[in-house]
């Protein structure tokens, strides 16, 4: 099947590395592994930070040419044409301008995967992209969760029959066994410093927002945690880091400040730690954490958006109350003084994804959705 895949936040083909392009890169690779012939329909970006009606006006305004190029090319070409549009990721600050219309015009299903509705953006600085949302899920011949938080008022807004999937997160897992020991030597050489003391890890970009939010909650807990042995690795960087490691500041003797690590590096510093804490405030997928669970790390995090489908609670890490410091102080302790514990959630964390966080579950999962839209879309 030929599907037109768009992602309005942030296109697949960005140069910058991001969890959201590479979700929608899985999102892309699961359906061809599905035996889909995937194209992506268009680059354009309607994600607007600000709330600025005059960039959304010029967004839609570009929206508007793009699409009556993508219906004209399409109608030029009829044997090339889609059966199917696939958007992922609208949400008020990135509608889609484009999906919606040319399914219409082009008489195919068109499906949201990643759909997020906020009623209380009514009447905001976002209003125009919150209609936009609205009126795109209301055609939507399916509709796919990732993260199952979003379902409650996603799906008021459904016309009757259309298909409801929630998919557990998933990625491509690492093949083969893990070598610890190899991969805590290499961060041993990189970081300069050897000791036994157990290995704590934090992946998250250092953005000004929610990520912010989530390091200054770990600095809270942490520093409970003073009278205990470990040492913590934390990979990312960006705007906010100044701050991040002044909220640190106590812990300095502790801390390795790893910065941006490559996608292909990461999964040697998975391996090498003992135990990923992040408290995930206001984290719709955690992707970091699938990734690090799928390594064989058990996590200690909050119960925001989909976490607690990753985590399994008591079995692969501890689900937190989300920014609760000193709950989450306590889930880190607990398993900071019990190596066998940690061990026993390290081997279930690797099974759970891979028997409900893989990418070809995810294919077969996907590719019933987007058959069967087809296949009962009116003509």
């Amino acid at each position: 099947m030929r599907i037109a895949f768009y992602a309005p936040m942030k296109p697949p083909s960005h140069p910058t590395p991001s969890g959201d392009r590479q979700i929608a890169r899985l999102f892309i690779a699961a359906l061809e592994m599905a035996g889909h012939q995937v194209e992506l329909a268009s680059e354009l970006r309607s994600h607007d930070p600000m709330g600025d009606p005059a960039h959304q006006r010029a967004i839609r305004e570009e929206a508007a040419e793009a699409t009556e190029a993508l219906i004209a090319v399409c109608q030029a070409h009829p044997d090339q044409m889609p059966q199917l549009w696939l958007t992922y990721h609208l949400y008020h600050k990135a509608p889609d301008h484009l999906g919606p219309a040319v399914a219409a015009a082009l008489n195919i299903p068109y499906v949201a995967a990643e759909a997020s509705y906020a009623p209380k953006q009514a009447g905001g600085p976002w209003d125009a992209g919150h209609r936009a949302v609205a009126d795109a899920l209301r055609q939507a011949a399916a509709v796919v969760y990732l993260n199952p938080q979003d379902q409650p008022c996603v799906a008021p807004l459904l016309r009757a029959g259309t298909t409801e999937l929630v998919l557990a997160p998933f990625i491509e897992l690492p093949q083969g066994s893990i070598d610890r020991a190899g991969a805590r030597a290499d961060v041993t050489a990189r970081t300069g410093r050897a000791d036994a003391s157990p290995w704590l890890l934090a992946v998250g970009m250092m953005r000004a927002d929610a990520k912010r939010d989530s390091y200054l909650v770990l600095a809270e807990a942490l520093e409970a945690l003073a009278d205990q042995d470990w040492r913590l690795l934390v990979v990312g960087d960006g705007p906010a880091r100044a701050e991040i490691e002044g909220a640190f500041a106590g812990l300095a003797d502790r801390i390795d400040w790893l910065g941006e690590v490559p996608p292909e590096a990461l999964p040697a510093i998975y391996a090498a730690a003992d135990l990923l804490v992040w408290p995930g405030i206001n984290e719709a997928l955690g992707l970091s954490v699938l990734e690090a669970q799928a390594a064989g790390l058990p996590a200690v995090v909050g119960d925001g958006g989909a976490l607690p489908t990753i985590v399994a609670d008591d079995e692969t890490g501890s689900v937190t109350p989300e920014g609760d410091a000193g709950a989450f102080a306590t889930a880190v302790r607990a398993l900071l003084t019990d190596t066998p514990r940690r061990v026993q959630m390290a081997g279930a964390a690797r099974r759970k994804a891979k028997t409900q966080h893989s990418l070809d579950s995810a294919a077969a999962r996907l590719d019933e959705v987007v058959r069967n839209a087809v296949e009962s879309y009116p003509t």
